[in-house]
């Protein structure tokens, strides 16, 4: 799978106008200084810069002189773009001591900026630690360091910081994607694909998701019906391959009624019932529909058998298919019965399946906690975790 791209964008960290301090200014340094503020003001920046230059050669300046100087060519050469006159500039500024607290602030996001956009990484990152330092709650000086340090290498420090926060945006969990493909972490991928699935649901996470956890060591193809409900119900079937392949699986796991579902949904979508294989569409639509009138005949039976023999997944099967037939209560009060038997082939996909029957009925709380319990190394704990997910965000 491509890496999933993301968008890094410097922000624009402005600082108020420049202001007089309460010392007197000599008539050498001033009127050069108050032409400069006038171009600059004008939107004349590069002929601000060249007045200034008219101080330069003022000797014993005081510190008052040089923190209005700089302040002006600051915002000139921030102005023009001339990144390395402004940012000696804004150091000056800023160390100066001059600065109130409301603005100290200002002047070091801008400085950061500033960096970020010559592309000098390093001191970037030193601007925007010593902005973090004075605000830790800034979340634009944040973001800010994450994009430098991704953008100059430094995965692991991104990723660190990317892990560490809480409500990550969906361009920093990408980010954080990006960065776990490229160190081959492939479990911390999963895991932020699942939250990206989770709070930013699109079929292109979904897909992904589903296409690994299929590709996982270990991974029960016995559960390949329940990636297909996923699949569907986040829109990822679109050929009458995938269509037919669920229908049937449907069928053999003895739930003829989602059978009859998927391929009413294939006809509608006009996925089925076309071209050369018209026919064969609709003799396994006849089919199903056969499968259900003897489901429903045999029904009764079925379940005086399970439960006379405590045939847990039996019981398990019969119960799904009637939920999926719309007779939700009969149906979980069987899958109840096999959860609580716990004498399945596997347990835990009969927990599985009775929080995806929960979920179908409308039972959202029970179907949660329901997932909640699934365990095992199969897959089903994963599923588990994946329908949670698109119980709470759906697409």
């Amino acid at each position: 799978m491509a890496a999933i791209g993301f968008t890094a964008a410097a922000p624009l960290a402005g600082f108020s106008s420049v202001a007089y301090a309460a010392e007197t200014v000599r008539a050498e340094i001033g009127k050069p200084l108050q032409e400069a503020q006038k171009l600059a003001a004008a939107g004349k920046n590069k002929e601000a810069l060249a007045k200034l230059k008219e101080t330069d050669s003022v000797g014993g300046k005081s510190a008052n002189e040089t923190y209005l100087i700089e302040r002006t060519r600051a915002s000139a050469a921030a102005a023009a773009g001339d990144n390395d006159a402004a940012a000696k500039a804004f150091e000056s500024v800023i160390n100066s001591g001059k600065l109130s607290a409301a603005e100290q602030p200002k002047f070091t996001q801008a400085l950061a900026g500033i960096y970020y956009r010559a592309k000098d990484y390093p001191k970037a990152i030193t601007w925007i630690q010593r902005a973090l330092k004075d605000n830790p709650n800034d979340g634009q000086m944040h973001d800010l360091l994450i994009q430098t340090y991704y953008i100059s290498g430094k995965y692991a420090e991104a990723a660190k910081e990317l892990s560490s926060a809480k409500g990550a945006s969906e361009q920093n969990l990408q980010m954080l994607a990006n960065i776990q493909l490229k160190q081959n972490d492939k479990a911390g991928y999963v895991q932020t694909l699942e939250k990206l699935a989770g709070s930013y649901p699109k079929t292109s996470y979904w897909a992904d998701l589903l296409n690994r956890v299929s590709g996982k060591p270990g991974f029960s193809p016995t559960l390949s019906l329940d990636v297909l409900r996923l699949r569907l119900i986040n829109g990822l079937l679109s050929k009458p391959s995938e269509y037919l392949e669920m229908a049937q699986l449907s069928l053999q796991a003895g739930n003829p009624a989602e059978s009859i579902k998927i391929i009413d949904q294939g006809y509608k979508k006009g996925i089925l019932g076309t071209g050369a294989d018209a026919p064969r569409h609709q003799r396994l639509k006849d089919l199903a529909a056969k499968t259900q009138v003897e489901f429903d005949t045999k029904a009764a039976a079925v379940e005086a058998e399970a439960v006379k023999a405590k045939d847990a997944d039996a019981l398990a099967n019969l119960g799904y298919g009637l939920v999926s037939a719309g007779k939700a209560d009969k149906g979980l009060a069987l899958m109840d019965q096999a959860v609580k038997l716990g004498t399945g082939r596997n347990p835990e996909a009969i927990k599985l399946h009775y929080g995806i029957a929960q979920s179908i009925a409308g039972k959202k709380a029970p179907a949660l906690a329901t997932l909640k319990t699934v365990k095992g190394t199969d897959g089903t704990a994963d599923l588990a975790r994946y329908w949670t997910l698109n119980i709470n965000h759906p697409m």
